[in-house]
């Protein structure tokens, strides 16, 4: 993997930005952590203080969650919208980089006046998920010994996670949300919520995401996770006070480069980059390198600005736990029990969870707005195509939330 000053320096390219994680170091060298740290610019984050917090296996950590709303609450607080992030975002739905947050919002063109989820309307709530790197407890926050918590996070689940937004719908006076609406990780968060709290969700949407994390995801999140605790700069996750270039960012570079593979189809790779080089000089010869190449390591080197290897660990950890029927009589079984209005989305190139998940979780689930099969997407984009095909996806949504 190569390191490109050029192509990737401090913040967003083009953008100028430079995120607090780098602001006075003297190289454009990535942090030991890209995590959001106490004293950061706050950007649009708002914070909920919501006292201790027991996770399902074990252990304590004071909980903090960071938060961003769009829109108005209704009197009658009956309004509001829940919005859940994948593996690696964050509570930044919409709106342009600056200062606290290093990239622009992950899913533009949902959130907004007369977009999907009209603001005019609806207030949008989205938090960062527990055990992430962005404003809520995480690794990266300081324990009560003064230390971050490192590899000595508790043990995190799917259901933690859904336990510790329910707290902050508590702590906003919101009963029963309008929509629960998550892709990818985030649609397994929704899913909980139907399945632990349904009386709190009026409605759900599931984009390309399943009812049970099969064996090949168990086995692709174990590899990304692998890569970053086998570099050497990984210090049983105690990092933190590394220098710039000292920490573990060429594992978690080289895990998002792997996770980029699942993200992607092979379609749009081949049609984008072929076997294209990236400069006048060929692959063949040793000196030159493959477009896709390049690609990758964009990906891979930018990801190490705004995440946290211990996040990457704890995340990837909490989708494995992700079985909607555990102790529950199965997960077919507790897909009958939504019958809340749900919509659920695939796209056609997903190899990460491929679109009969999804038909899995509409054939069971007598809420289904599309009935016996979910709404399958033609997307060129694979996994990513949730995020991208943004017509269809927003007009499935005012379905749902017509309905």
């Amino acid at each position: 993997m190569h390191w490109n000053d050029d192509v990737f320096g401090p913040g967003v390219a083009g953008s100028g930005f430079r995120p607090e994680a780098v602001r006075g170091a003297p190289s454009v060298r990535p942090p030991a952590s890209g995590a959001w740290r106490e004293g950061d610019h706050p950007g649009e984050r708002r914070f909920a203080q919501l006292g201790p917090f027991a996770f399902e296996h074990g252990g304590e950590v004071p909980l903090r969650i960071a938060y961003e709303t769009w829109g108005e609450l209704d009197a009658d607080r009956g309004n509001a919208v829940l919005v859940l992030h994948a593996l690696t975002g964050d509570a930044h739905v919409d709106g342009p980089a600056g200062p606290g947050q290093a990239t622009a919002g992950w899913w533009p063109g949902l959130i907004g006046d007369e977009l999907p989820l009209d603001t005019g309307r609806w207030f949008v709530v989205a938090p960062n998920i527990l055990g992430g790197c962005q404003g809520t407890t995480g690794p990266a926050s300081i324990g009560p010994d003064g230390r971050e918590y490192g590899a000595r996070f508790p043990l995190t689940t799917i259901r933690d996670q859904v336990r510790a937004q329910a707290l902050l719908a508590d702590h906003l006076g919101i009963d029963r949300f309008a929509a629960v609406i998550g892709g990818s990780m985030g649609g397994m968060h929704a899913l909980e919520w139907g399945a632990m709290l349904p009386e709190r969700a009026a409605r759900l949407a599931v984009l390309s995401a399943p009812a049970v994390i099969d064996a090949m995801t168990i086995a692709q999140n174990t590899l990304q996770a692998d890569a970053i605790r086998l570099d050497p700069a990984w210090q049983e996750g105690d990092y933190y006070d590394a220098p710039a270039g000292g920490g573990p960012w060429r594992g978690l570079a080289l895990a998002r480069r792997l996770a980029m593979l699942n993200y992607r189809s092979d379609r749009e790779l081949d049609d984008r980059f072929g076997r294209s080089w990236q400069s006048s000089l060929s692959p063949a010869v040793g000196a030159g390198r493959y477009a896709v190449e390049s690609y990758l390591d964009f990906h891979g080197n930018r990801f190490t600005r705004r995440f946290d290897a211990n996040s990457y660990v704890t995340l990837t950890q909490a989708m494995n736990s992700h079985d909607l029927g555990r102790d529950r009589g199965g997960a077919d079984a507790v897909l009958a029990e939504l019958t809340m209005p749900t919509l659920v989305v695939s796209i056609d190139t997903d190899t990460l969870f491929p679109p009969a998940t999804q038909h899995r979780i509409a054939r069971f689930a007598p809420g289904s707005i599309t009935g016996d099969e979910a709404l399958e997407i033609a997307s060129p984009f694979g996994h990513d195509g949730f995020l991208l095909e943004m017509r269809a996806v927003g007009d499935a949504l005012r379905r749902l939330l017509a309905a």
